[in-house]
C-alpha cells in the first residue's frame, strides 16, 4: 500500500477535494453505516452535508478536519469538534469517522484517531467523547484505540434503511 498520509484541511481544502468527501459519505451510508443520515441519501445529499454544515464550521475554527491521503486521492475522514459550551473547554468530541468501503481494514481509520487526539492535546482538549451505534464494528475500533463505555441509550437513532431504533453507545478518552 502507497504510504498513507492524514492531513488537516483547510474549508478550501474541503471544497477542492468536495467529492471525494461525498462519495465517502455516500458510500458508507449506503453500506449501513448509522452516520445521522437515512435512505433514499443522493451524492447531492452527501455535497450539502459537507459544504452546508461542515465548511462553515471548518472555516471558523469550530471544527478541525482530517482526510486520509493515498497517492493524493481522499480515502477517509473524520472530524474534531472543539466547539463547546463555556463550561466544557476542556473537551472536544469525535463526528464522522468514515473511510472510503474500498479502503477500510487497512488501519486508516486508527490513523486518523491518532491524529485526531495529537490535535486535541494541542488543542488543550484533553477529554475526547463520541458515541456510535451499540454492536457495530466500530465501538470495538474504539475500546481498542482505549475509549471507555460510559452508557448506552436505547432507540437512540433510525437505522439508515429501516424503521429499526437503535442504541448508542457512549465512550470517552482522556488523553
Amino acid at each position: 500500500m502507497a504510504e498513507l498520509q492524514i492531513k488537516k484541511l483547510t474549508a478550501d481544502d474541503l471544497s477542492n477535494h468536495i467529492d471525494a468527501f461525498a462519495h465517502i459519505l455516500h458510500s458508507n451510508v449506503l453500506s449501513g453505516a448509522s452516520v445521522s443520515f437515512v435512505l433514499p441519501f443522493t451524492m447531492d445529499d452527501a455535497k450539502t452535508y459537507w459544504l452546508q454544515n461542515v465548511h462553515q464550521k471548518v472555516s471558523t475554527g469550530a471544527v478541525i478536519l482530517f482526510a486520509a491521503m493515498l497517492e493524493g486521492k481522499v480515502v477517509g475522514t473524520v472530524q474534531l469538534v472543539l466547539e463547546q459550551p463555556p463550561n466544557q473547554k476542556h473537551r472536544a468530541d469525535v463526528s464522522k469517522l468514515l473511510v472510503d468501503p474500498d479502503y477500510q481494514r487497512r488501519g486508516i481509520a486508527k490513523a486518523l484517531m491518532a491524529a485526531l487526539e495529537e490535535e486535541a492535546i494541542i488543542a488543550d482538549r484533553h477529554h475526547i467523547l463520541l458515541d456510535t451505534k451499540t454492536g457495530d464494528r466500530a465501538e470495538k475500533l474504539y475500546t481498542l484505540l482505549g475509549y471507555e463505555i460510559c452508557g448506552t441509550i436505547p432507540n437512540f437513532a433510525k437505522d439508515p434503511d429501516s424503521d429499526f431504533l437503535a442504541s448508542t453507545t457512549l465512550l470517552y478518552k482522556i488523553v
